[in-house]
């Protein structure tokens, strides 16, 4: 772990609100199973126990521990759909987008059961609130409320009426706005080590500090760490945005994005209940989003000023403040105490990218914001697919994307450009 990455983890009040067990162990030596799963976040130990309820011997490797990348930094919203339903929509056609869509709510669904049926204290709070700044942009989320609600069957969205927004949220920026009563909120690193209990519960042997340096490719894969492997049936690749180059090809498709977020210290809960109502999760439709919530313990997390990877979330802490204030002006003068990143694999068009590098080399990456609840039915589609029930892994895999031109040397100038041009578009 370098130092950079050390103090994002460090500064997060995730970890400051935890206490974690042991770490599970180090891979040593040569072991076998069905399966080999290669990442410890949301999508491997969601594979892992999905796959272990279909009776196969599972390994999770883990370069780190348990959490510790984007799935114990993120911004903790679940939410239904995908980062843009353009892509899915063109390339798979109308009734099939619906089909993708539908399971993604089910993923949502199964978020819920899970926190139920395994008693995950993760502070679950359902209710999502999209909020447009401007009349154009209020315009347009209500054009895509009807559109869910009419192509995708999507009920638990609705419209809010201009004069209502105040009632909703207690900020001067927001002109437009929809409640999405299923989507909500988690604390992740929470349900990311809830997971990793009933993952291990059920039987999946969980390693840490045990980063793949190779995989050997074939009819009978071998998984390599510096101390130890694994010769198995299967590969699963599950680091989406850590994955390095054990697939170059395949990681090509994802640019890993940094985005920060900021926890102030807790406020007084008659000033946090004016703010939001029922405590909704809060995402904007800006393409520079500022999303954000409150925690259990009354602090708002806000989160949003994505970069390629090089800041220092504790420097940002003045623009992100700033960018508070313009949203909450109540909150002006609450000290943050907490500043932390992690990052977003993000696909070209921003679907999914699920597939196989070979008959039995899977791989899950590109959730593109979306991969706290995506995560969980990805790895019962793959489960599926391996158990030989491809048909929901497939229609994903149909989805087609490409390399990200130039490689990472080009990404920080790819962001910058991206950024640049969408903010010019949302001026005009």
């Amino acid at each position: 772990m370098d130092q950079r990455e050390a103090a994002m983890v460090q500064n997060s009040w995730y970890e400051a609100s935890v206490t974690r067990e042991p770490d599970d162990p180090a891979l040593q030596g040569n072991i076998d199973a069905d399966v080999c799963i290669i990442g410890g976040g949301f999508t491997g130990l969601s594979t892992a126990i999905a796959l272990r309820q279909r009776g196969l011997s599972v390994v999770v490797l883990e370069a780190e521990r348990v959490g510790w990348g984007a799935s114990g930094r993120n911004g903790g919203q679940v939410l239904v759909g995908f980062a843009k339903d353009e892509p899915v929509i063109n390339q798979l056609g109308p009734a099939d987008a619906r089909r993708a869509w539908d399971i993604s709510v089910e993923g949502v669904k199964l978020l819920h059961r899970r926190v139920e049926q395994y008693d995950i204290d993760c502070d679950l709070v359902r209710g999502y609130l999209h909020v447009a700044t401007s009349p154009r942009k209020a315009q347009a989320l209500d054009a895509w409320v009807e559109q869910l609600r009419g192509e995708f069957g999507y009920e638990a969205i609705d419209s809010i009426a201009p004069a209502a927004v105040p009632k909703w949220i207690a900020s001067p920026r927001y002109v437009g706005a929809a409640n999405d009563r299923l989507s909500g909120h988690i604390h992740p690193l929470k349900y990311c080590l809830g997971l990793a209990r009933v993952a291990r519960t059920a039987g999946a042997r969980i390693y840490a500090h045990s980063k793949v340096i190779k995989v050997e490719r074939g009819p009978q894969p071998v998984v390599r760490t510096s101390q130890g492997q694994v010769r198995c049936k299967f590969v699963v690749a599950a680091g989406n945005a850590w994955l390095g180059d054990l697939l170059p090809k395949v990681t090509a498709r994802i640019m890993p994005v940094r985005s920060f977020i900021i926890a102030t210290v807790p406020i007084a809960p008659e000033l946090a209940n004016s703010l939001i109502h029922n405590r909704c999760a809060v995402c904007d439709t800006n393409f520079m989003i500022d999303y954000f919530r409150l925690s259990a313990d009354n602090r708002m997390l806000f989160g949003g000023r994505i970069s390629n990877g090089k800041a220092d979330p504790m420097a940002l802490i003045p623009q992100m403040r700033e960018r508070l204030a313009a949203v909450f002006p109540q909150l002006a003068q609450t000290r943050v105490e907490y500043a932390w990143g992690g990052f977003v694999d993000v696909s070209m068009n921003r679907a999914p990218d699920f597939g196989r590098a070979d008959a039995n080399f899977y791989y899950l990456q590109g959730f593109s914001g979306h991969g706290v609840a995506l995560t969980g039915i990805a790895g019962e589609m793959v489960a599926d697919a391996i158990a030989g029930q491809a048909e929901r892994f497939d229609l994903f895999a149909r989805l087609k994307h490409h390399a990200y031109p130039g490689g990472p040397a080009m990404h920080g100038a790819l962001l910058r450009l991206g950024v640049l041009y969408h903010q010019m578009k949302e001026l005009v």
